[in-house]
């Protein structure tokens, strides 16, 4: 997994790697919850890989808008 660069200095994320229709995320609890296509919807889960990538705003994404829907 690739480290998240936390810009934001306050993130519960550590990492996370992704593929063409999923991102795993790793919190800094430990914890990996798998998003997917299926799970959350292709916009959220392009918008969460952009966020990603540029090391600010994935945690609050992902509480306001896809908590709870990780693959299960």
């Amino acid at each position: 997994m690739k480290p998240y660069a936390n810009h934001g200095g306050n993130s519960g994320i550590a990492s996370y790697e992704y593929g063409a229709t999923y991102i795993n995320v790793q919190f800094t609890t430990g914890k990996i919850y798998t998003y997917s296509y299926e799970s959350a919807g292709k916009d959220n889960i392009e918008h969460m890989k952009i966020l990603a990538d540029s090391g600010n705003g994935l945690n609050s994404f992902i509480m306001r808008n896809v908590r709870m829907l990780y693959v299960k």
